[in-house]
């Protein structure tokens, strides 16, 4: 296990303050802003530490700030449903007194029912793909020192890009991106920490495939670029220490907001996650 791993299995491990109330600890660094993924994971896990037994079924979150990556967040869950199959429950994440995210998640005991899914994307498998450190190796030198930290400090989750483009020279290249990911060591068997890793996970690159189109990435010169929802549905138990293909497709860019699905695929083919996201992006 590396030990930025290790750090996040640490930080998804929250504090209880009080009834329904516990506090997660920020992850640190240089960003200027808190990644998404991180806080969004921590509420998954917030709100089920208020009850026992369900897996999640769906989360859905507003970045309503950005938070400060170098102060913890406080998590109040309000118990808004406890049902025979289903539980509902509200998140608000704040720091310092302010809401920077809120979120309702959903939980749902196992049952049958039909089943269908869609097609898995026919590409090359996580050992014919470049590693995320040799794909940016050469580039890094086109960075600057700030950008160039973020992009080679160690990971939690494993990025083997399948169709990547020039970070600082892109060109336009369609809807659609790949990646294959994976946490970077063993991910204790706990559902819920299966499903708040694979929420973090899911935060990568999905405002980037709304750039993708246009040429443009988030170290490209004038852009600003910031999430402001994300929903992640849970269709089948998975394993997140085990290589998931992270499909992207962004349907529509309109007023500065751009929208991406994603599809998470285990190794056989079955679609295990999904999630959308609209962000801001504007040009300066």
């Amino acid at each position: 296990m590396t030990e930025a791993l290790a750090n996040l299995l640490l930080m998804m491990d929250l504090e209880a303050t009080g009834p329904d109330a516990f506090r997660g600890l920020g992850p640190g660094g240089s960003r200027r802003r808190m990644f998404g993924g991180h806080v969004a994971g921590q509420a998954l896990m917030a709100a089920g530490r208020t009850l026992s037994g369900l897996p999640a079924h769906s989360l859905h979150a507003y970045f309503l700030r950005p938070g400060d990556p170098n102060q913890s967040s406080d998590f109040r869950v309000e118990r808004v449903r406890d049902g025979k199959s289903f539980a509902t429950r509200l998140v608000t994440a704040s720091q310092q007194g302010e809401p920077i995210l809120t979120a309702s998640v959903s939980f749902h005991a196992a049952e049958r029912g039909f089943e269908h899914q869609k097609a898995m994307p026919q590409v090359k498998p996580p050992e014919a793909c470049i590693s995320w450190d040799d794909w940016m190796g050469p580039r890094l030198a086109q960075l600057s020192p700030e950008a160039r930290a973020q992009m080679v400090r160690e990971r939690p989750i494993e990025l083997r890009p399948i169709d990547p483009i020039a970070m600082r020279d892109p060109v336009p290249s369609g809807r659609f991106q790949h990646f294959w990911c994976r946490a970077s060591g063993r991910v204790p068997d706990d559902a819920l920490l299966q499903q708040a890793v694979a929420t973090y996970a899911s935060d990568h690159a999905l405002l980037s495939a709304v750039m993708r189109p246009h040429g443009r990435t988030f170290l490209s010169q004038g852009i600003m670029a910031a999430s402001l929802d994300h929903s992640i549905w849970f269709h089948r138990p998975f394993k997140i220490d085990a290589w998931l293909l992270y499909a992207h497709e962004t349907p529509a860019a309109f007023g500065a907001r751009g929208l991406s699905f994603g599809h998470f695929f285990d190794q056989q083919g079955v679609l295990v996650a999904s999630t959308a996201q609209e962000g801001l992006v504007r040009e300066r």
